[in-house]
């Protein structure tokens, strides 16, 4: 498929492991676990993003005149809009009611995974031109599809920009990420807030250590089976009360141990030699992403101390810059999580149900930049006349 410019080729695939890692990882780059060819490929071999979930994979590769690979998107035609974190039901039902069918849709994102990131991945020296590249391809691969419209969700503000720039509606949201101040230890972080905060962290803090839980910060060859077999239960419990489901296959997590053990953080807590709880996060260069949360649910701020704190403890030990504590959640703003804007980017195929979505983006566009604005107002970092 070229591009049309006779510089570069363009091919779908029904699989990442189409690809060769080391050719994706280039494009894909060091810093994002998640759109590591590895983490793709767990996703996909494990069933968790397959066909049959409703996620066919239909990822684009760039290719040089030479034959190199030099762009990349994880993309997936869809079935339903589950697992993105991105809600369109209210779009598809008023496309539906009007006549349309809004699905299949075109996803690229990374599957279940609300962490923004880079979806244009563009190898050293491919700049803008393969980025536009796999732009302007995405436009044609859903009119090849004949589906309604194509979705870039929790993209990083450049290829946010970049889709925007082509005419794609511009969407934002708000996630809550700590922001590393160059504190030497836990007690520095507490100081920078204001008391009222530091000592209701302290205190949810103690409640947890009194308890008798203990917690362990596991990575690398610390991870074992059993570790996985305890998580996954937890995580299937919690998705079946929130959301009558999980998505992730144990072999999915298994998978994940075993090709990105040095990525993987999962703080698991112990009660009496019995593993009660546990938090999954991923290591990207300079931030720590969590992810999932699972418990059998009997203790009080376990889940505060398992994925917050105990996750700032961890990047303070390593020096990263930042912890993204994933979607929604107010309540992380008195942990120090403060709020920031996220973006997604939607083409659709439909002139008349584009115009009526950007008068729509444009006043949640305005709505979300107040909620933000306000958020930001209730944060804990203490002013110079606090104590």
């Amino acid at each position: 498929m070229p591009d049309g410019s006779g510089a570069i080729t363009i091919r779908i695939l029904t699989g990442v492991g189409q690809a060769e890692a080391r050719d994706w990882d280039a494009c894909a780059g060091p810093d994002d676990p998640f759109v590591s060819h590895a983490f793709l490929l767990a996703l996909e071999e494990s069933g968790s993003a397959v066909a049959k979930t409703g996620w066919q994979p239909s990822h684009l590769a760039a290719f040089d005149p030479d034959g190199r690979m030099v762009g990349a998107v994880p993309a997936y035609v869809k079935s339903h809009s589950y697992g993105e974190y991105v809600f369109d039901h209210g779009w598809a039902n008023a496309y539906e009611r009007a006549g349309g069918n809004y699905y299949p849709k075109l996803q690229v994102s990374v599957p279940f995974t609300p962490v923004p990131g880079p979806r244009l991945l563009v190898a050293p020296g491919g700049g803008e031109a393969v980025a536009g590249a796999l732009v302007a391809a995405l436009e044609r691969v859903a009119k090849r599809y004949g589906v309604s419209s194509a979705h870039v969700t929790f993209p990083n503000a450049a290829d946010a920009g970049r889709l925007g720039e082509a005419g794609w509606l511009r969407r934002t949201g708000v996630q809550y990420h700590w922001e590393n101040r160059g504190y030497e230890s836990f007690d520095a972080f507490l100081d920078a807030l204001n008391s009222r905060k530091r000592k209701a962290i302290r205190k949810e803090r103690r409640e947890v250590a009194d308890s008798g839980v203990r917690l362990h910060t596991l990575t690398g060859d610390d991870l074992k089976a059993e570790h996985w077999d305890a998580f996954h239960r937890f995580y299937l419990e919690t998705a079946d009360r929130k959301w009558g489901g999980g998505y992730l296959t144990r072999a999915f997590f298994e998978r994940l141990g075993r090709t990105m053990a040095d990525r993987v953080v999962l703080v698991m807590c112990e009660d009496g030699g019995e593993w009660v709880a546990g938090a999954l996060n991923l290591l990207g260069s300079d931030a720590l992403y969590g992810r999932n949360w699972g418990s059998d649910g009997r203790y009080r701020f376990l889940h505060f101390e398992a994925c917050y704190y105990r996750a700032l403890d961890f990047a303070i030990e390593r020096g990263l810059k930042r912890v993204e504590a994933g979607a929604q959640g107010e309540h992380k703003i008195q942990r120090g999580y403060l709020p920031v804007t996220t973006h997604s980017a939607h083409w659709v195929a439909d002139p008349g149900f584009r115009r009526a979505l950007d008068h729509h983006l444009a006043e949640e566009r305005a709505a979300v930049a107040a909620e933000i604005a306000a958020l930001a107002e209730l944060s804990p970092y203490r002013q110079s006349d606090d104590s």
